[in-house]
């Protein structure tokens, strides 16, 4: 089989980038963080990548997205475009998580202590986030969950381990979460060149969404609950 070639679609938070690659290189990348400019901007960006592919006679094999949680409106924007050029393309759609992407991140920090958690967090609004924990190794140890946050939250975990936490709604949350085993890591934000290893392994793996009917994760509950201890 040929390396596929994928168009990877960020638009979650204010932030819109794209990514295409080819295996782990990367052929195209374009990113703005100027607010929320995606309606205006990521059609652009993915004509511009097109045209690259073009340069090169190269064809999309499949696209991926990220399916939230995060901005309901910069989620459906990225969506139905990513749906649309599966539908005219006739090539399979991948989603993955927003919090997945942002961790990636996490995890690649110099001098980060490898047995602790990791907590991304995409803003909601007031005291409130979307939220899962992670460890080292990319593994969920907490689902992702909509939480308002209070100087009690994730309590169990902290007593425990070191956890992290960075994200958009991170920063929010510094004068909250004051336990000592608290850290956090600046500037953190999902982007589409950190989906690639993600959308390798699914498209491998043949781990497609159905067109038809594939959503955005939206979130909407939140909970002040205690999160659960690991066993």
């Amino acid at each position: 089989m040929s390396t596929p070639i994928i168009l990877n679609i960020e638009t979650s938070t204010n932030v819109c980038s794209i990514a295409i690659h080819e295996g782990l290189n990367c052929l195209f990348t374009a990113i703005d963080a100027e607010g929320m400019n995606h309606a205006a901007l990521l059609s652009v960006f993915i004509e511009q990548g097109m045209d690259v592919l073009k340069s090169l006679n190269k064809h999309l094999d499949a696209v991926a997205v990220s399916s939230g949680p995060g901005s309901y409106t910069g989620l459906r924007i990225g969506v139905s475009t990513a749906k649309g050029i599966c539908y005219g393309l006739d090539i399979p759609l991948i989603s993955i998580s927003t919090l997945e992407v942002i961790t990636v991140q996490a995890l690649n920090t110099e001098g980060i202590d490898k047995t602790a958690l990791f907590c991304p967090m995409i803003d909601a609004r007031r005291m409130e986030v979307y939220a899962a924990l992670y460890n080292f190794n990319g593994e969920i140890q907490r689902e992702i969950t909509p939480d308002i946050i209070d100087e009690t939250s994730y309590s169990n975990f902290l007593e425990k381990h070191t956890v992290y936490f960075f994200g958009n709604g991170a920063e929010k949350c510094k004068s909250t979460l004051t336990h000592p085993s608290a850290k956090f890591i600046d500037n953190l934000i999902p982007l589409a060149e950190n989906m690639i290893s993600f959308s390798n392994s699914k498209f491998e793996k043949k781990q497609f969404e159905d067109l038809a009917y594939f959503e955005p994760f939206y979130l909407k509950e939140f909970q002040t609950t205690t999160p659960k201890q690991l066993s």
